[in-house]
């Protein structure tokens, strides 16, 4: 099961103690404040978790599956993650 938007807000709420209100403008300014780091095109690095990088591709030849028809697909930008040593360790069970 996923980890959705609200749950992450329940936990500020329960961790933090703070108002339900408050909870949820916090986690919407966080993730504000991601998108428009990773929209300039800059990195974001979370010591103890990983960091988000935004990489260009080039533009590419592909086929549409249902059809198999060429086409080209455009250029566009994606958002990739590599994970901290500490986050991998810590989901493989190492200490």
């Amino acid at each position: 099961m996923a980890l959705t938007k609200n749950d992450i807000v329940n936990s500020v709420y329960l961790k933090l103690d703070l108002p339900k209100k408050n909870s949820i403008r916090v986690v919407e300014s966080l993730l504000e404040i991601i998108k428009k780091t990773l929209g300039s095109g800059e990195d974001i690095l979370i010591s103890g978790f990983g960091k988000f990088y935004v990489k260009d591709k080039r533009e590419r030849r592909g086929r549409k599956p249902q059809t198999a028809e060429e086409m080209t697909l455009r250029a566009r930008r994606v958002v990739g993650f590599r994970c901290s040593g500490v986050l991998r360790n810590k989901i493989n069970g190492k200490a």
